[in-house]
C-alpha cells in the first residue's frame, strides 16, 4: 500500500519517530478521504486504479481541502502541519517515481504568529525543585528527572530515552539521542547528577535506562507529563508547568544570563537558529517591562 511506503520511508531515510509517523499518516488519510469522498481508507488506498488518480490531482485539489480547513475553523498551525505532511507524501512520490512533480511544491504555508513560550521566572522555578518530596525512590527519581530538565534544557522524548552509560559523571556531560535520530552531548550541572546519584543509590539494583517506573521499566513519555503535574500540584503552584516549560525555562534563563544564542541553539538541539530566536523576543519583552517601570522619563 501507497501508504505505508511513504510511512517506511520516513522511518528509514529521515529517521522520524513513531508518534511523527503517525501523525503524517493520519494527516495523508484525512486527505484521501476528502479526495475520495470515502471513509474507508484502506479500502481506497488497495484500489490499484486509486493511485493514478492520486498521482493525476493538481494544486487544485490541494486547495480546495485547504479551504475546507479554514472554513472548519482549523488552527493555522494545525493547517500549516497538514500541509506540510502532504507535502512530504508528494515530494515521496514523486522521488518514487510515481509523479513528475509534486502538487504541493508551490502551495504557500500559512502565516503564523509566533507564540511566545512559556516559561518558569527563576524564582518559581527554584521553589518548585526545592520543595519538592524525596523520602521515597521515586520522589528522589520526580526530582532527578526535573533537575536534569532544567539543567541540560531535554525533551521529554530525550528524557525518556536516557539510559546511565550516556552519562558521564566525570566530565558533566550527556550524550542525548534528539529528533532524527541525531546526537548530540549537553552538559549537564552537578545538582542534577548528584539527584541522579542518590536517586540510583536508592534502587540498590542497575537499570539500563536512568528513568524507571514503578515496574522498573523504561519510564514513558507520558508518565513523565504525569508525575510533573502531581508535583505542580503538590507543590501548590498555581502556574501551568509542562516539560516543554521547563525546556523554554533553561533556554530564557541562559540567555538572560549572557549565554550565547548559538551555544544554546547546539545545547537544545535546533536545526535552524531561527527556531532559538525566539527565545531573544522572550528575554527583550521582560527587558521592556523592567525599563518601562525604572526608567523615570520612559
Amino acid at each position: 500500500m501507497v501508504l505505508d511506503d511513504f510511512i517506511d520511508t520516513l522511518i528509514a531515510e529521515k529517521g522520524y519517530s513513531v508518534h511523527t509517523c503517525r501523525a503524517y499518516c493520519s494527516d495523508v488519510s484525512d486527505f484521501i478521504r476528502f479526495v475520495f469522498n470515502d471513509p474507508d481508507v484502506d479500502t481506497v488506498l488497495y484500489d490499484k486504479g486509486v493511485l493514478l488518480k492520486i498521482t493525476s490531482l493538481d494544486k487544485g485539489d490541494i486547495r480546495k481541502y485547504l479551504a475546507l480547513l479554514v472554513k472548519s475553523g482549523k488552527a493555522k498551525r494545525t493547517i500549516a502541519r497538514k500541509l506540510s505532511s502532504l507535502k512530504a507524501f508528494f515530494d515521496y512520490l514523486v522521488k518514487s517515481g510515481r509523479m513528475e512533480l509534486s502538487p504541493a511544491d508551490t502551495i504557500p504555508f500559512p502565516k503564523l504568529e509566533k507564540s511566545i513560550p512559556r516559561f518558569l521566572s527563576i524564582d518559581d522555578l527554584f521553589y518548585l525543585l526545592d520543595t519538592m518530596k524525596t523520602e521515597t525512590w521515586l520522589e528522589k527519581r520526580n526530582l532527578a528527572m526535573f533537575e536534569t530538565f532544567y539543567s541540560t534544557g531535554m525533551r521529554v522524548s530525550e528524557l525518556e530515552g536516557l539510559n546511565m552509560d550516556d552519562i558521564d559523571f566525570n566530565r558533566q556531560m550527556i550524550n542525548v539521542l534528539g529528533k532524527g535520530s541525531k546526537e548530540r552531548v549537553v552538559p549537564v550541572g552537578k545538582r542534577a547528577l548528584a539527584a541522579i546519584k542518590e536517586y540510583r543509590r536508592k534502587l540498590k539494583e542497575f537499570f539500563i535506562p536512568v528513568f524507571v517506573n514503578k515496574d522498573f521499566s523504561r519510564l514513558s513519555s507520558r508518565s513523565i507529563r504525569r508525575s510533573l503535574d502531581k508535583t505542580v500540584k503538590e507543590c501548590q503552584l498555581s502556574i501551568p508547568v509542562s516539560p516543554h516549560t521547563l525546556r523554554h525555562s533553561f533556554a530564557t534563563h541562559m540567555l538572560d544570563s549572557g549565554a550565547d544564542l548559538r551555544g544554546i541553539q547546539e545545547i537544545l538541539g535546533h536545526a535552524s537558529l531561527s527556531t532559538t530566536q525566539i527565545y531573544t523576543h522572550v528575554s527583550m519583552d521582560r527587558l521592556m517591562q523592567v525599563y518601562d517601570k525604572a526608567h523615570p522619563r520612559s
